[in-house]
């Protein structure tokens, strides 16, 4: 059995709820945020990415600095403008792009619908996540593309709370 086939297969069919969305959110939150962590949530993303050869790209901005940056075999440039765009929209509205896109979708309508915002310059699709610390809020975001928009939110998700259990 080779490594990638321990890491566990995400089901996208399974949506979570708002409400399930929105307690990620609660429960992961950094007691600080600087740029030794975000080299080593960024290296972890990396690392559980080639266990599961997953083609993607991954970006970790802070105070509007990009700290980390990386594109895995099989990513393309496209991946680098689906973060941009998604990471937009968590600096925007402080929640996860799945989340804001998961609202609209609750309302019965899209995101590009109902924010009237520019889709060529904001995403409301899985893979970017806020990075909150514990007393100050939002402070940058983790995204990653190059899977399906939910397997992108739950990949940076696992990778989280990976992190916060062993780092924080």
């Amino acid at each position: 059995m080779g490594a990638h086939e321990l890491t566990p297969k995400f089901t996208p069919e399974i949506t979570p709820t708002l409400e399930e969305l929105q307690a990620q959110e609660r429960r992961l939150v950094f007691r600080r945020f600087d740029h030794d962590d975000a080299w080593a949530l960024g290296s972890l993303l990396v690392e559980l990415a080639r266990e599961r050869q997953a083609p993607v790209a991954v970006d970790i901005h802070r105070g509007g600095q990009q700290l980390f940056h990386a594109a895995l075999p099989g990513s393309a440039p496209d991946n680098d403008a689906w973060i941009a765009r998604k990471r937009r929209v968590v600096e925007r509205f402080g929640a996860s792009s799945y989340l804001v896109g998961s609202r609209a979708r609750a309302k019965g309508t899209t995101f590009e619908e109902s924010s009237r915002l520019d889709p060529d310059t904001y995403a409301a699709h899985g893979g970017s996540f806020p990075i909150t610390v514990e007393g100050v809020g939002v402070v940058g975001a983790v995204t990653v593309s190059g899977l399906p928009q939910l397997e992108d939110h739950r990949f940076v998700v696992a990778a989280l709370e990976q992190y916060l259990e062993k780092f924080q």
